[in-house]
């Protein structure tokens, strides 16, 4: 497995970079498929918030799907630790979502997730300032923040069950694919635990 390090605004010790080669060696007993880890190392110059000063980032890419976690936290020991701690969680889980593949258990939320109750609908609530603004392709009424960011991700059609295994991977709570048997847009989200509730849009 390789390891490569990379960072932003501070500088990374060798000490340091065998320090982070010896955690990650541990990932491996969870998913012996990875091939290389990538770590990025953020230091933010003045953070307000300076239990939160450090950010890591850690992509693992193996003959399966990226996995990703990332963590912060005053000092970059720590962040690493915790960063780690999250895609370790997140194997663990993948490998329980490959024995549900395999057959040997079926938990309860996969039975039964497309029959779960949607989350009651958002209130609206009216905006009364005036005045218009373009942010990106969105058009934005008052003087209100708004984060604007697009992504478009190729997707193949797939099962409730793959969408599942790919949202624990990513450590998201919500998946967006295009369901194999519908062919509807649809999003898969965590509810507790092993809970999860699935939207589906009717396209006419």
């Amino acid at each position: 497995m390789d390891v490569v390090v990379s960072s932003r605004h501070c500088e990374v010790s060798d000490r340091f970079r065998e320090h982070v080669e010896d955690k990650l060696s541990r990932l491996e007993k969870h998913d012996h498929r990875i091939i290389r880890v990538d770590v990025l190392l953020e230091k933010e110059v003045r953070a307000r918030e300076p239990e939160r000063a450090v950010r890591i980032e850690l992509t693992a890419r193996s003959k399966g799907p990226i996995v990703r976690a990332e963590a912060c936290a005053e000092d970059k020991m720590a962040a690493l630790d915790l960063a780690l701690d999250k895609m370790a969680s997140q194997m663990r889980k993948a490998a329980d979502r490959r024995k549900v593949h395999r057959g040997q258990h079926s938990p309860e939320s996969l039975r039964h997730a497309m029959s779960r109750s949607l989350p009651p609908e958002a209130e609206e609530v009216e905006d009364d300032a005036t005045g218009t603004r373009k942010v990106g392709p969105v058009t934005v009424t008052g003087d209100g923040p708004l984060v604007v960011r697009e992504k478009s991700h190729a997707a193949s059609p797939m099962t409730l069950e793959t969408a599942l295994y790919e949202m624990e991977l990513v450590g998201h709570d919500f998946y967006l694919f295009v369901d194999k048997e519908s062919e509807q847009p649809s999003v898969v989200y965590r509810r507790r635990g092993y809970d999860y509730g699935v939207i589906a849009l009717e396209v006419s």
